[in-house]
């Protein structure tokens, strides 16, 4: 609805979001394209279903082939109950992320992540420490990111062009030279 109601109020707004979402694990991807990177396959399944959102399932723990999808924090999200809303971006030629979201880790998944990563230093860290003896509650979270949406919607190559930031030279000196606009 927000696309539609966009593209009525600035016709000069192109990009079709489409409300259409088909849902695969990073295993999936993995199957589908062994010889490909993580974010590889990404694009590779993006530019088969560039009419359709997918939300990218299961991202972090080592797949059959023994290495991950793509590198994620073992005390945060659970590995299997995570995802990634994406996209493809017709200016940039891939793939394109604009959520990430999951339930957050719980005793039984941080101990096992921590493990699994080789990360057992971080027990005895305040977080980690509660959340292990279970004085933590579970939780969530996920959000859009905005000035990547925008950036989406608005046909935008770099993120400078929605969002105010400092640059350093060399991107300031990439981006004029290719004609982007940084704020």
């Amino acid at each position: 609805m927000t696309n539609e109601t966009l593209k009525i109020e600035f016709p000069q707004l192109h990009t079709d979001l489409s409300r259409d979402v088909v849902f695969v694990t990073t295993q999936e991807l993995e199957d589908r394209y062994p010889e490909l990177s993580g974010s590889q396959r990404e694009t590779a399944f993006l530019r088969e279903h560039r009419n359709s959102a997918v939300f990218l399932m299961q991202i972090g723990g080592a797949l059959r082939s023994g290495k991950p999808h793509d590198g994620r924090a073992p005390d945060y999200d659970d590995w299997a109950l995570n995802g990634d809303i994406l996209y493809w971006n017709d200016v940039l030629g891939r793939s394109y992320e604009v959520s990430s979201m999951g339930i957050r880790v719980d005793e039984a998944s941080m101990d096992r992540q921590l493990r699994l990563a080789g990360c057992d230093d971080r027990r005895s860290l305040p977080f980690h420490k509660a959340l292990l003896s279970g004085e933590l509650p579970l939780t969530i979270g996920g959000g859009i990111g905005q000035s990547r949406l925008c950036m989406l919607m608005m046909g935008c190559a770099h993120i400078g062009e929605v969002q105010s930031s400092v640059w350093d030279p060399e991107t300031r000196s990439a981006c004029e030279q290719a004609g982007i606009m940084l704020l």
